[in-house]
């Protein structure tokens, strides 16, 4: 595989969003080479009318798009840039295959990078600023409570998926932007979506697919089997063919993202896409075709640590008007009137260098959350105050087991 990564890092870790400190994390390089800019990519590169914003500014892959009329695209949930290039280039199953003769490119996520918002900026082509989904639990100030938004239903509740909907959610009409797929279908474009059966009609599916053509799998083979069909059908318009697997988002989650079970599983998706999909594709099919691999964030191990559990810390819960929302690495405070002072130095005395905090309205108005303007939501949606983890550090306020 050819490796752009000494061209583009340089450059993404340049990157900066002005009078914004994120305390020595990367910052999202919206303006061309982050998920974000992939939708106006996919848009410009299947002649569809352009998106809000610009494209990624990679001219190697623009020339490797140059005429093509199928693309394929593989999303692989929570695998990170660098196990992808580690666990790729180290593996003589991708050498000895035809994705020996592929490219590599790194992108940055979005902010937060959790799968419910990337998800929804690359079904959309806007920010996250401006569709509103900002994160794994949000405050939903229309309904009145925390909200899980891959499961939609209430962030306290376990299991039982869907319960958003007899307060009046509607997954259909929960965003306010314009989704990809009918912008897609107006450009006479075929699009088609796989996804496991046990998400196929979930409310997040709902929500990201309209116009779009879903196909539900049971297992790998069964996923290649079908896409193999599809890639095969006579081309009658310029066609989109999504892959969504989360597998390696699981076992990351269940045994760490450096696990050897997140590795194979990854190394047996692959071997499962040579096997039943690209050796089975005709050279016709190819020629008109991209295979383009992509993940929607990476995970960072963070081993078990009660220090930093929130029901041993009253000092900062007794100033906060609910427990946090977000992501427990990148959190959204909600401070009682004067109490924003006596949090930051209760956060810096007993975690000092743990976590970063910023003032949410001014990181959202700055760009942290990508350009566009923001949703009215979005203002609620982020609390007064983020705390961004450093290191392996996190906040931990569920009363579910850590």
């Amino acid at each position: 595989m050819e490796d752009y990564s000494d061209s583009y890092l340089p450059q993404i870790e340049k990157n900066k969003i002005p009078n914004l400190d994120l305390g020595g994390d990367l910052h999202p390089a919206y303006h061309g080479l982050s998920l974000l800019n992939l939708p106006s990519s996919i848009c410009k590169w299947m002649k569809a009318p352009d998106l809000p914003h610009p494209p990624l500014q990679i001219p190697e892959l623009t020339t490797i798009m140059n005429g093509k009329e199928q693309l394929i695209i593989v999303l692989i949930d929570a695998l990170s840039f660098s196990r992808f290039r580690d666990w790729t280039l180290t593996s003589s199953l991708v050498k000895n295959s035809p994705l020996g003769d592929g490219f590599i490119f790194p992108l940055t996520s979005v902010v937060p990078t959790t799968t419910s918002t990337v998800l929804t900026t690359l079904w959309t082509g806007r920010s996250p600023a401006e569709h509103g989904i900002l994160g794994y639990e949000l405050f939903l100030r229309e309904f009145g409570l925390v909200a899980n938004m891959i499961t939609h239903s209430p962030a306290a509740f376990d299991g039982r998926p869907g319960m958003l909907y007899q307060a009046g959610f509607n997954p259909e009409k929960a965003l306010p932007v314009p989704r990809l797929g009918p912008h897609l279908a107006e450009a006479n474009i075929d699009t088609f979506a796989l996804l496991s059966k046990n998400i196929m009609y979930s409310g997040l599916s709902r929500m990201h697919y309209p116009d779009v053509e879903l196909y539900g799998y049971s297992t790998v083979s069964d996923l290649w089997h079908i896409a193999k069909r599809l890639a095969n059908l006579p081309l009658k318009a310029r066609r989109i063919i999504w892959v969504y697997y989360g597998a390696v988002d699981t076992l990351s989650h269940q045994y760490g993202p450096d696990s050897e079970q997140a590795r194979t599983e990854y190394l047996s998706f692959i071997r499962s896409m040579q096997d039943v999909f690209i050796q089975d594709i005709s050279d016709e099919v190819r020629g008109r075709s991209i295979l383009l691999l992509l993940s929607d964030h990476g995970q960072k191990a963070t081993p078990h640590k009660p220090q930093v559990e929130l029901t041993n810390h009253p000092s900062i819960t007794n100033r906060l008007h609910m427990l946090p929302t977000g992501e427990n690495r990148f959190s959204y405070l909600y401070m009682r009137p004067g109490q924003r002072g006596a949090i930051l130095e209760y956060i810096d005395r007993t975690w000092p260098k743990s976590f970063h905090t910023l003032n949410a309205q001014h990181a959202l108005e700055a760009g942290l959350f990508g350009p566009g303007k923001p949703d009215k939501e979005s203002h609620h949606r982020v609390g007064d105050q983020i705390v961004i983890s450093q290191n392996n550090n996190y906040l931990w306020w569920s009363s579910k087991i850590n």
